[in-house]
């Protein structure tokens, strides 16, 4: 991420005092959704903050099963991951690489149709985007929507703008989070002991300058 350069690098983009999430093959892997792990309310905001330069990234992602015009919430796979630095175990790895590891793991079935929705504080890099793109092209029974608070804007891991608009080009849906979505975040993914979400101020205007730039780099590699 330029000036979010600090971001780009693994001491950014991926290190956590959170372990990564239980796999089902665990014997304590979560039964039901209210047992799922649920992310700290001040990491949501310290990490998802549109405002802010974090040293991590989180993804927060749901699953859903597609029939016909019918969309079947998987609520037992809604979950969080994020960076690791060197130091940690398993580390260091971006966040999307645990989250396609999580979701590798599932076997979604190639006879079904499944929707991902991915919600992370920092768009994909380069790396990160070629990765998910060479997902999507081995799993045609699987689409992917991705909601980003702030944009990766370092060329670290290779040109970023090259990397998502390849991603878009896969069939993925890329875009900016707005106040409805960190609100569906906050409700979904967060331990917010029943404090209701606050938008910080100057976030809808944020998220419409991101917007406006994820569209610029969009539109270019159509041209």
């Amino acid at each position: 991420m330029s000036s979010q350069t600090p971001g780009g690098g693994l001491g950014h983009h991926r290190g956590s005092e959170h372990p990564a999430l239980l796999l089902r093959g665990d014997p304590d892997f979560p039964r039901s959704p209210q047992r799922r792990h649920l992310m700290d309310r001040y990491t949501f905001i310290e990490n998802f903050n549109n405002q802010g330069c974090p040293f991590k990234t989180y993804l927060c992602y749901e699953v859903e099963r597609l029939d016909g015009d019918t969309v079947i919430p998987l609520d037992e796979y809604k979950r969080f991951v994020c960076n690791k630095g060197p130091d940690q175990p398993h580390g260091p790895h971006h966040a999307e690489f645990y989250f396609l590891e999580q979701i590798r793991s599932r076997n979604l079935d190639q006879n079904q149709r499944y929707r991902l929705t991915c919600f992370i504080s920092w768009s994909p890099c380069h790396s990160c985007a070629h990765n998910l793109t060479t997902f999507l092209k081995e799993n045609r029974h699987i689409s992917l929507r991705i909601f980003a608070s702030r944009l990766y804007t370092s060329n670290r891991f290779g040109d970023y703008q090259k990397g998502l608009c390849e991603l878009q080009e896969a069939g993925a849906q890329i875009t900016i989070m707005t106040s409805q979505d960190f609100e569906h975040c906050w409700e979904t993914f967060v331990d917010h002991r029943g404090n209701p979400f606050q938008p910080w101020e100057g976030l809808e205007a944020k998220s419409q300058e991101l917007c406006e730039k994820l569209q610029a780099i969009l539109r270019t590699q159509q041209n």
